[in-house]
């Protein structure tokens, strides 16, 4: 109609601003002048991480459309609480469960955080022994990791109890684990958060002004302090980006709170790598593989992970929706 305003044209994110919000890490995801713009050269730089089956019986069939790229996408995002001082890396919860959804246009996506405490009816599971029960979603995982079930054995069941609880099927999931998160940031340059409630760290505190594990601040000397998340914007190097977004004790809803403040780490980690520049600088690229790789394990669903990015180019970083 006349004298109405036209919409501005959609701002199309390179190709691993796409990326890192599909796997919630990378990102947590052919247009935009990116380095990146070929099969062989994503093929290339993403052969270093690390691809298991972490959906078993949990991933999509062909009646359900599984195996290609065709119609509507359901991806797994798991974030693994992996305390190296255990000593047992199979000792690991899913604090983070996120399920990002496509739609057949392919050209939005949406981000649905399962919380961590619910209740759920965790099925039998023969490759760890697990016989079946009632517990947290978190606890999914660590009951499918036991007896050699490792984490993939651990991401089967999260994703077959989702999948038996609300009907979904998955094209594809992944795992990082929050050192592994940490790495990422860094290697951006850190990130942009905004803090909207004051918190103390249960996690961190500071020795001497540097930030420490709680439990190796105990071993050592010097002045210590907590640390304070202060309401206010700022720019947050990785500790402390990934440390607000893990905390929910103090925050006035809880672990509803986290889930959004999850939801916005990934979403800033996306940002930065878009208007940084940052994805146009092969060095750059390359140490965020480097740091991705040591920390991401993924599953496309038996798609060659390049076809399973390039198939996804239309879903752009603005275009993502946090529920």
């Amino acid at each position: 109609k006349a004298g109405k305003a036209k919409r501005p044209p959609r701002r199309k994110d390179p190709l691993w601003a796409r990326l890192m919000v599909i796997f919630g890490a990378l990102l947590m995801l052919g247009s935009g002048g990116t380095i990146v713009g070929s099969k062989a050269l994503i093929s290339h730089v993403t052969s270093g991480i690390q691809q298991e089956n972490l959906l078993g019986s949990a991933a999509k069939t062909e009646e359900e459309g599984g195996g290609d790229l065709e119609g509507p996408i359901n991806l797994l995002l798991l974030g693994g609480d992996y305390r190296e001082r255990n000593g047992n890396k199979n000792d690991t919860r899913s604090d983070t469960i996120i399920i990002l959804h496509i739609p057949a246009t392919h050209d939005q996506a949406y981000l649905l955080s399962f919380p961590r405490d619910t209740e759920v009816q965790i099925p039998p599971f023969e490759k760890s022994g697990y016989p079946g029960g009632t517990a947290k979603a978190t606890e999914a995982f660590f009951f499918g990791a036991q007896n050699g079930g490792g984490w993939a054995g651990g991401a089967q069941l999260v994703a077959l109890t989702i999948k038996n609880m609300t009907g979904i099927s998955f094209d594809g999931a992944a795992i990082i684990n929050f050192g592994g998160f940490k790495k990422i940031i860094d290697a951006l340059g850190g990130v942009h958060m905004c803090v909207d409630h004051e918190v103390k760290s249960i996690h961190m505190e500071l020795v001497d002004g540097k930030p420490m594990w709680k439990h190796e601040a105990r071993k050592v000397s010097g002045r210590k302090e907590p640390v304070i998340h202060k309401v206010g914007c700022r720019h947050m190097e990785g500790w402390e980006a990934l440390d607000y977004a893990r905390q929910r004790e103090s925050l006035p809803n809880k672990d509803y709170g986290r889930q959004q403040n999850q939801q916005k780490l990934i979403k800033a980690m996306a940002k930065k790598a878009m208007d940084t520049g940052i994805l146009t600088n092969p060095l750059k690229v390359n140490e965020l593989i480097k740091a991705a790789g040591e920390a991401l394990i993924i599953d496309t669903g038996g798609i060659k992970i390049e076809e399973f990015i390039f198939g996804l180019r239309g879903v752009a970083a603005n275009d993502l929706v946090m529920l």
